[in-house]
């Protein structure tokens, strides 16, 4: 059972090591620029740290809810693989806006791009399974056909 999980676990420890990291470099700018807990404004450059660091944490239930239904219900390695591409979208968006706001754009664009691509494999995955269980019809039998 637990090999049937692999790549989608590791996945998730990945960027829930990257959670914490980013958590790690609000504390760290916090130092930096002597802002006191619980105070979330401050200087700029803390202002953008933070405000990078919530905005990960506020996609991050969405992001592991529609990686473990896409990679559960449609295809653990495309889901898996698209997890790392969001790993990585998302340091590129969390970097940018640490140097500037406009920063952020292109790493918000890719991680809302992966994400949308998840929720749409996950949705057809659970169609499939929904059709396959109560209407004995698969679409992923009928394609596996063809291809």
């Amino acid at each position: 059972m637990a090999g049937d999980l692999i790549f989608l676990s590791a996945v998730s420890l990945l960027s829930a090591l990257q959670q914490c990291h980013f958590a790690w470099l609000v504390g760290k700018s916090r130092m930096k620029h002597k802002v006191i807990a619980p105070a979330v404004t401050g200087a700029p450059e803390f202002d953008r740290t933070f405000r990078a660091q919530q905005n990960c944490v506020e996609f991050y239930p969405i992001f592991l809810t529609a990686l473990w239904t896409a990679g559960w219900f449609f295809n653990q390695e495309l889901a898996s693989f698209l997890g790392v591409l969001y790993v990585f979208a998302r340091y590129k968006y969390f970097r940018g806006y640490i140097q500037s706001v406009r920063g952020r754009i292109t790493g918000f664009y890719m991680s809302l791009i992966i994400l949308i691509c998840l929720i749409t494999l996950a949705a057809a995955g659970i169609g499939n399974s929904f059709l396959d269980e109560y209407l004995d019809f698969s679409i992923m039998k009928k394609l596996g056909k063809w291809f």
